[in-house]
């Protein structure tokens, strides 16, 4: 593939706050190589309307992402490891060779 670029992945995890309510977290960072571009397309825009600004794709040749698994973890694309995530998985398709990820800003994301 070419453009990799290496992003980290966060699982998502459930937590508890000192009040003992249940939150969302993340896991440290996993590095990983990737393909990332804007997501575009007429079946896209119909979809995903207005919001498909705030949206990328990827693909993806591994183990780490998979899919009915990966869905609602994040991904650090443009922000460092240590962050918080900036973008969601909202769907991953498997082909033969590689997959699709497809992928949404965080609204909570800095």
């Amino acid at each position: 593939m070419k453009r990799l670029r290496t992003v980290y992945l966060k699982k998502y995890v459930s937590t508890k706050d000192k009040y003992g309510y249940t939150k969302k977290g993340w896991s440290d960072g996993q590095p990983i190589k990737m393909t990332i571009e804007p997501a575009g397309g007429s079946v896209n825009a119909q979809i995903y309307g207005e919001s498909l600004a705030y949206m990328l794709t990827g693909k993806y040749q591994g183990n780490a992402i998979k899919a009915g698994e990966s869905e609602n973890n994040g991904l650090c694309v443009y922000v460092d490891a240590n962050s918080d995530p900036d973008y969601e998985i909202t769907s991953v398709q498997e082909y033969s060779t590689h997959k699709n990820v497809t992928l949404k800003k965080r609204v909570d994301a800095k």
